[in-house]
């Protein structure tokens, strides 16, 4: 799916570099969280995978051009516009050139907001936004979905419903999954493989293993992500 080899970057090309010698392989299926402080370099990552930046040394090759991407903070609605969310997905859908007569109904459906197509985005809740989004992301049959902090701002029931989501399209759907985490119990629950950037390096690793050699080697205290 992703092959990253010996990656390093910045935004002059030059040293020092913002993350350097990352080697990371990617397999069709997985669910990588990518865990680290503020800083680290996890957005950076995630921007060189998306080409929304080029590397200064090093390749990124991906086997797949599916990619749905959904951001922390998306601009691509006002939510003073009134439109529907059926609306909304419609032009984004018309934008993309799809023919699938059918895929806002099956991309709202697959994120339990079918009933929600005629709402106003106005009168959405923030985890109800959340799921229009990962629902505008699946309207591209995607095989890799990449989130940015999927939790940020919503409460904790619509964290939960929002997490089902993301399982069960990565369990049920084979959707790749790599999702930028803040939420470090989400992270260690939905996750099969953790990539810790660290000082602009990675490491991969369980989620067990991650809680018993680098949250033991902190005394147990959790990092801030």
């Amino acid at each position: 799916m992703i092959e990253i080899k010996d990656l390093y970057f910045s935004y002059n090309n030059l040293p020092p570099y913002i993350l350097s010698d990352i080697n990371l392989t990617i397999n069709n299926g997985e669910y990588i969280s990518i865990l680290g402080e503020n800083g680290s370099g996890k957005s950076t990552l995630i921007k060189l995978i998306l080409k929304l930046l080029s590397p200064s040394k090093g390749s990124i090759t991906i086997s797949s051009n599916r990619i749905g991407y959904v951001p922390q903070k998306s601009d691509f609605i006002n939510s003073e516009f009134p439109i529907t969310v059926y609306e909304l997905l419609n032009s984004y859908k018309k934008l993309l050139k799809l023919k699938d007569m059918d895929i806002v109904q099956t991309s709202l459906e697959m994120v339990n907001m079918l009933n929600h197509q005629n709402s106003l985005i106005g009168n959405l809740s923030g985890g109800q936004c959340q799921k229009i989004f990962i629902a505008r992301a699946l309207m591209g049959n995607p095989d890799l979905i990449i989130l940015d902090e999927p939790s940020t701002g919503i409460d904790v029931t619509s964290q939960e419903e929002i997490y089902s989501i993301i399982k069960n399209l990565n369990e049920e759907k084979k959707i790749t999954v790599i999702s930028i985490e803040h939420n470090l119990t989400a992270a260690m629950k939905n996750s099969s493989l953790i990539y810790h950037i660290s000082a602009g390096k990675g490491h991969l690793c369980t989620p067990e293993t991650y809680v018993n050699e680098y949250l033991g080697s902190n005394d147990n205290k959790v990092p801030i992500l």
